[in-house]
């Protein structure tokens, strides 16, 4: 008898590990729930023709399954444990995919394995689109291992690190505040030299010390993916701050990559780079921003 999966989140990663797991040899079937579904059918349709089965809640996700993979937003991943803790059955393993602080997943595990259930945290490593299920997880607790092993069998690449929790995660934190660092200040560096006319002048400029860097190509997919994700992205750098604020720090550059990050998505939900997409040049980002609100 296999094991029966289920998903909490549907949107972008949700549905990458639903479709690429789905028919793998282990797994009986994979269910799904997002809290889209309650008020959008379009979602649930399309979870439904991806072959996933929908389920009617939380607690009816959590009675089926055996597996839950948690894929929210950062700034929910503790409400999501939380919310599913008197719902898992004894012994459900739960490996929290979510980009969330040291502290916010040992609250997680706290909620979980006091209802019996097996917590396990994930470090995902970079970009899931690229990857799909095969993207670099760091694996932490005492069932790190052990699932590990499980997750391989399905073609996933996931390595243990530590039986430690808040080891994965501070792991892809501190990666992550370099990563969504080098986004924001690409983007406040490139749009203050377009303002200026004088970017012919500093993009060579980096090219002579980085020369390992296509920093036209680079620049205009950094524009792009925080223009695309740049609220997820915020939220991911809220709960880098608390890991610098756990660790006996002030975040005081993470909180500025935060902020940049979330106002460049509230210029995309303003409709600022209506017409932009992932081929287009950084200039014409750049371009939008100078412009303000008449792109």
């Amino acid at each position: 008898m296999g094991i029966t999966l289920g998903l909490i989140g549907y949107g972008e990663v949700g549905g990458i590990f639903g479709r690429g797991l789905l028919g793998k040899e282990g797994i009986d079937a994979v269910w799904a729930w997002d809290l889209r579904f309650a008020d959008h059918a379009a979602a649930r349709t399309a979870a439904e023709a991806d072959g996933i089965r929908v389920a009617s809640g939380m607690a009816a996700l959590c009675a089926k399954v055996d597996l839950v993979i948690s894929a929210v937003t950062a700034a929910n991943t503790l409400e999501v444990a939380q919310e599913s803790a008197p719902h898992v059955r004894t012994g459900t393993r739960f490996l929290d995919l979510n980009s969330a602080s040291p502290g916010t997943k040992q609250a997680a595990a706290a909620a979980l394995e006091a209802a019996g259930a097996q917590y396990v945290e994930a470090g995902v490593m970079t970009s899931v689109p690229p990857y799909g299920i095969r993207v670099p997880m760091l694996l932490g607790g005492a069932q790190a291992s052990s699932l590990a092993k499980t997750l391989g069998a399905w073609g996933m690449d996931a390595r243990a690190v530590s039986d430690r929790l808040g080891v994965a995660s501070a792991i892809k934190m501190s990666r992550s505040i370099m990563i969504k660092g080098l986004e924001a200040l690409v983007i406040e560096a490139y749009t203050n030299a377009r303002r200026y006319g004088v970017e012919a002048h500093v993009l060579p400029t980096l090219k002579e010390t980085f020369p390992q860097i296509d920093w036209e190509r680079q620049g205009a997919y950094f524009f792009s993916r925080v223009v695309q994700h740049g609220k997820r992205r915020a939220e991911e750098m809220r709960e880098a701050a608390r890991t610098v604020q756990e660790g006996g720090f002030e975040p005081t550059l993470t909180d500025a990559i935060a902020r940049k990050q979330d106002w460049v998505a509230r210029q995309a939900r303003a409709g600022l780079f209506d017409g932009l997409d992932g081929s287009s040049p950084w200039e014409a980002y750049a371009d939008r921003l100078i412009g303000g609100q008449d792109p």
